[in-house]
């Protein structure tokens, strides 16, 4: 299991950082190598709710079937594969006075064992980094953006 750890503060308040996050559409505008991310049924948030996603850099492309596991207003929100590669997330969210919210990601994946295991982990290392500087970055831009409006 690989562990990844994140803290960020953007400059808006945690209703707008929250719904930002929270609404499934935004998602490929700011997760850096999401290609896809789409509803699956009716429930587009919370608890049960479940999305299919493809990250694809070059030539990784990984295909997952995520749950809503926790979802608390302003607060939480939390996934777990279902289906495909091997992964779980939390996302937590404070409001630090009523202009800034830190924003807590914690991401584990699950790599398949063997020598491909190991390949794919040595490829995937450095796209993880890669990807959660500038998923971050592009995330604060967004919603500092729509906040300004």
């Amino acid at each position: 299991m690989v562990d990844i750890h994140h803290e960020a503060t953007c400059h808006a308040p945690v209703e707008v950082t929250f719904a930002y996050v929270d609404d499934y559409r935004n998602a490929i505008k700011w997760m850096f190598g999401l290609s896809k991310f789409e509803a699956i049924g009716e429930l587009i948030r919370g608890v049960g709710s479940v999305f299919e996603g493809t990250f694809s850099v070059k030539p990784v492309n990984l295909h997952s079937t995520i749950e809503g596991t926790a979802w608390e207003q302003n607060v939480l929100i939390a996934f777990r594969s279902i289906k495909g590669f091997k992964n779980d997330s939390t996302w937590q969210f404070a409001a630090l006075g009523d202009a800034d919210t830190r924003v807590t990601v914690d991401f584990h994946y699950e790599l398949p064992g063997g020598l491909a295991g190991r390949a794919l982990g040595k490829l995937l290392e450095p796209i993880v980094a890669l990807t959660v500087r500038h998923s971050e970055a592009e995330l604060r831009r967004l919603v500092e953006a729509q906040h300004a409006h």
